[in-house]
């Protein structure tokens, strides 16, 4: 009964398993090596807050200022406040994964003082991704219940606001891997990591990034049963 509740609602759902496997696994390798690099300290003994200021003012962005923030991984850049938030054990602690994880959100900062492009459009499209993700949601739902000719218009209505979320994550990608590449070239170029180390912070920061993937990738699969769902009702 459960199944056929299932299929009735949400007939393409399958589409989404390979997405949340890989999802699953890149949170997983996330969490392995993160708690693995947690408890490698860095020779030079700076803390994520401390290579967070020094990357910082090394590049003259003095007014950028790195707060504390609860939570575990909630570090973040915020371009509209133009500050650094780094979670309490980043903050705190002088460890390889502590450095790798400041200086990826201070590649934001810089990001934002050269003016990425990429950078700029996600910005850009903070606001319209949340509208668009919250009304497709809804939008689809009612095309659902309502059934008949109108269902498909209105569900292929869905799907051109989700579109607009799956645009956001493709964005959000090169922005990342970005600001990871931008992080290793500070912590080289200003001697806050030693070649060995900056091993350790690469995987550090390459398992972080496999999060983004993930989540393009269910993006893109979402949008793809959308589509589904969609044709399925205009077939109707």
């Amino acid at each position: 009964m459960l199944l056929g509740f299932l299929f009735y609602w949400d007939p393409f759902w399958w589409v989404m398993i390979p997405g949340m496997l890989l999802a699953f696994w890149a949170q997983m390798r996330l969490s392995s090596t993160y708690n693995r690099y947690r408890e490698v300290a860095i020779d030079r003994r700076i803390t994520g807050a401390q290579a967070a200021r020094e990357i910082l003012d090394r590049n003259g962005l003095h007014s950028v200022e790195v707060y504390e923030v609860p939570g575990h991984l909630t570090d973040h850049y915020d371009p509209l406040k133009k500050a650094v938030f780094l979670s309490s054990e980043i903050f705190h602690t002088p460890s390889v994964a502590a450095v790798g994880v400041a200086a990826h959100e201070v590649g934001h900062a810089l990001q934002h003082k050269d003016a990425y492009g990429p950078l700029g459009l996600r910005m850009a499209l903070v606001g319209v991704t949340n509208f668009a993700s919250n009304a497709s949601t809804i939008i689809i739902i009612v095309g659902m219940i309502l059934g008949g000719t109108l269902s498909g218009k209105i569900i292929w209505a869905g799907v051109a606001l989700f579109s607009i979320v799956a645009f956001f994550q493709l964005v959000t990608l090169p922005v990342e891997y970005n600001a990871s590449s931008r992080a290793k070239a500070q912590l080289l170029r200003l001697g806050l990591v030693t070649n060995r180390e900056i091993a350790d912070v690469d995987r550090v920061l390459g398992a972080a990034a496999l999060t983004y993937v993930a989540a393009l990738v269910n993006a893109l699969l979402q949008l793809l049963k959308l589509i589904l769902l969609a044709r399925s009702r205009d077939d109707r």
